[in-house]
């Protein structure tokens, strides 16, 4: 089914995100996550793209290897960062070869130890011209594009950002997802300036449990997201694993349920290629 056609006969769609793992065990311990987390229901899969293409071949490999053992619809990240057009018109021709439903349109973030992001001699500069690019050239792929309820950390302001996400739709994505966030009301002011702005596609709000105090704090720090002092506090108050799952499931338990009583259009878990903290919370909020 085709990406804008699922959020139109669907009233809640369901998506998680996964990462490329560095070996063949962890793609095996990887895969048996998938097989818990296919037993959710989800309506696709996406995989992420590292650095300058440097997952290229897991990602595709992930994929297509997710889609093939569960017949479900899958989604490759693609950023502009060290690729030529052509080099992105390559990735784009094998991974429609490969049965790869739906492409995640991403500038991406500058590789590491750079502070700004600098295209490559005939590369793309902004995430619109990958989206046009997909558009005219590969129109059988469904578009997702991301969202900051708190603004891209290179953004120079709130407006120009939002300015960059309408350029984003109006060069043809189907759907936005959002970068993760922590009070849900982040989104929903966001949603508002989104519609207020010109945007009609789904903006589908982009979870990610905390199960591990320090991790998330590195990863919110990356993308400027706010954690909640109580909620930080609580965390806090025992250094144990097992207390910081529990606390992180009840905080996104009451965000999905915050969510879907708002008659959100769906929900992306940002995974982090484990089952049990999503299936713990859909088993929370879901019937």
């Amino acid at each position: 089914m085709k990406l804008a056609d699922l959020f139109q006969t669907k009233e809640f769609v369901l998506s998680f995100e996964l990462f490329p793992p560095k070996s063949d065990s962890g793609l095996d311990e990887l895969l048996q996550n998938v097989a818990q987390l296919n037993a959710l229901q989800p309506d696709f899969f996406t995989c992420t793209y590292g650095a300058g293409g440097s997952t290229r071949d897991r990602t595709l490999r992930v994929a297509t290897t997710v889609r093939q053992n569960h017949q479900v619809p899958v989604a490759s990240h693609l950023t502009c960062v060290g690729a030529t057009v052509d080099q992105l018109r390559e990735y784009l021709r094998e991974a429609a070869e490969q049965g790869i439903d739906y492409i995640v349109a991403l500038r991406g973030d500058p590789p590491q130890g750079e502070s700004q992001f600098r295209p490559v001699a005939g590369g793309l500069r902004y995430a619109n011209e990958l989206v046009t690019l997909i558009r005219d050239e590969f129109p059988q792929f469904g578009v997702a594009v991301a969202g900051y309820p708190e603004t891209h950390q290179e953004a120079i302001s709130a407006e120009v950002d939002l300015e960059n996400l309408v350029r984003k739709v109006q060069a043809g994505a189907d759907v936005v997802v959002t970068q993760l966030f922590y009070d849900n009301q982040d989104f929903f002011k966001f949603k508002d300036r989104c519609l207020a702005a010109g945007i009609h596609v789904p903006v589908i709000p982009g979870l990610l449990p905390v199960l591990n105090l320090k991790q998330v704090q590195k990863i919110a720090t990356l993308c400027r997201a706010k954690l909640p002092q109580a909620f930080v506090e609580r965390l806090q108050q025992h250094d144990d694993p097992e207390w910081q799952f529990q606390v992180g499931v009840e905080h996104a338990t009451a965000q999905a349920e915050g969510l879907i009583n708002a008659g959100v259009p769906g929900i992306h878990f940002y995974v982090l290629n484990r089952a049990a903290a999503t299936q713990q919370i859909l088993a929370n909020v879901l019937p």
